[in-house]
């Protein structure tokens, strides 16, 4: 008799984590752990926080409470608008409120990379359209993959080069 499997695909992703409401440290631990949750969603390694000034849609807001940030290495065996659903539904579980583009948040969840996925439509683009602009993104993700790279953008290491580093190191436990 042949036993017949199926074969489950995971494909690589990278997604950026951030928080400047309530227990931002927490918040982003927890995230951690339900993103891990998700069935056909596997964590492998997570950044350490880095601690950035807001970003409104005036530009820096040193007024508005500060972000943390940072980057989980993941696998999804779900297509790219299934998994946002998932990370979109763990915001909300943590307080998310969508009134203010670029607003204050309890929790943000980007996809930056989705393997080599491109995607553009009214619901998501990756890889993330402003990822390459953001140190936020860049250093957490240079943490955990020095020759990382942005499909169809160019090497992580670069993109943080030619922009402002503002992301300072936050003394935490690992997230992961």
């Amino acid at each position: 008799m042949i036993r017949q499997q199926r074969l489950r695909v995971e494909l690589p992703l990278v997604l950026a984590l951030g928080s400047n409401l309530g227990d931002r440290e927490s918040t982003l631990r927890d995230a951690v752990r339900a993103i891990n949750a998700v069935d056909g969603v596997s964590v492998d390694a997570a950044s350490s926080l880095v601690q950035t000034p807001a970003l409104k849609l005036a530009g820096v807001d040193h007024s508005a409470p500060a972000y943390l940030n940072a980057v989980v290495l993941a696998r999804s065996a779900l297509e790219p608008h299934a998994l946002l659903e998932h990370l979109q539904r763990i915001e909300a579980d943590h307080g998310r409120v969508r009134e203010e583009r670029w607003g204050d948040r309890t929790l943000d969840i980007d996809i930056v990379t989705f393997a080599h996925v491109l995607v553009d439509d009214e619901l998501l683009s990756i890889p993330h359209p402003r990822a390459a602009e953001r140190a936020f993104v860049l250093v957490p993700w240079l943490q955990l993959d020095p020759g990382a790279m942005l499909p169809g953008i160019g090497r992580a290491a670069d993109l943080l080069a030619g922009i402002e580093n503002d992301a300072t190191e936050f003394e935490a436990e690992p997230l992961w």
